[in-house]
């Protein structure tokens, strides 16, 4: 009996290894492609969009709270990285890039978030707390410890702590959402509409890539793309077309090309993160309120079916005129 306790500690001990690992890596990739597209505000190195921030507080409401230390340590690995070296302001933003997530997680735990985003409630907590609140953690503590460092200027805090935690909460309301997706992935059916999803895919990839870098200023023709993957594919569509608008729009600002033209860097975080923020807005509260609304009729349908059968028992052979059956749901 002991050695079988034994061994089944063993292999949770190895798993819980394992799932920290796996948590750190996926954070160290996640910051190797945000990287990418770094700039310099005020001397400080910042990115319109920060991934890891939404691999962190996905794997916490996939893991729970066990997750932490692998975001820890996928964070100690980038800013090392990014810095050269490991001082004491570093073991500080590694504990902000850490509370930032941490304490998002708890606070959407805490107002009932559901991972399925099945309600608009929903939407609007991972937004506006998870995100938007959750995040100014991280960019505080950032932002301060390059001021006591002497690395930032005191009238250059602001605007880099406007683009550091922008740069989180896009990571956010961007990365999330798609792994609460592939959460929910399944195998593709004759049935699914292989047709529309393979017209949306080059219709957004097309549209998104005109908008972004015409210098038309046609950057508004995402918002019907985003209503259509919302609509007809819910947050399965809307998640992904909302990434890789997100993603053109930050190489284009960073390259200073399209609407970003001619436009100093701190004015195209700002648009980005304003424009980010209107896409993930858009996708994530419309899908929301769109599956809330289906929930709810299936619901309703439901209902009228238990009625249908207590109408039958009582009196056989009204039921089918009173409540007609109708064809499934795709």
């Amino acid at each position: 009996m002991r050695c079988v306790i034994r061994s089944e500690r063993t292999r949770r001990t190895a798993v819980a290894v394992l799932r920290v690992l796996a948590v750190a890596a996926a954070y160290y990739a996640a910051g190797g492609l945000g990287l990418i597209r770094e700039v310099s505000v005020h001397g400080a190195v910042v990115t319109p969009l920060w991934p890891p921030t939404g691999i962190a507080l996905g794997a916490l409401i996939y893991l729970g709270p066990s997750a932490w230390p692998g975001i820890a340590l996928g964070s100690l690995l980038v800013v090392a990285t990014l810095s050269g070296s490991v001082t004491p302001s570093t073991f500080a933003v590694v504990a902000g890039n850490t509370a930032a997530p941490v304490c998002a997680y708890l606070i959407l735990r805490r107002a009932g978030f559901r991972s399925e985003l099945d309600r608009l409630r929903d939407g609007v907590v991972l937004v506006f707390l998870g995100a938007l609140a959750g995040m100014s953690i991280s960019a505080t503590v950032g932002t301060g410890m390059l001021l006591l460092d002497g690395k930032l200027p005191l009238s250059g805090f602001w605007p880099v702590w406007a683009a550091w935690w922008s740069g989180d909460a896009m990571g956010v309301l961007v990365v999330t959402p798609l792994l609460l997706v592939l959460r929910r992935l399944r195998m593709p059916r004759a049935s699914d509409r292989w047709v529309e999803a393979s017209a949306l895919l080059i219709v957004s990839v097309t549209v998104s890539l005109v908008a972004t870098r015409s210098s038309l200023a046609m950057i508004y023709l995402v918002f019907p793309l985003l209503i259509w993957a919302a609509l007809r594919f819910r947050l399965a569509g809307s998640a992904p077309c909302a990434l890789l608008v997100s993603v053109l729009a930050a190489i284009a600002g960073t390259q200073g090309v399209g609407p970003f033209e001619g436009q100093t860097i701190l004015r195209v975080m700002v648009h980005l993160a304003v424009f980010n923020g209107c896409v993930a807005l858009t996708a994530l509260l419309l899908a929301a309120v769109v599956t809330e609304q289906s929930n709810i009729r299936r619901r309703i349908e439901r209902a009228c079916e238990e009625l249908a059968d207590v109408v039958d028992h009582l009196a056989p052979g009204r039921a089918a005129a009173a409540w007609p059956s109708r064809p499934e749901d795709e």
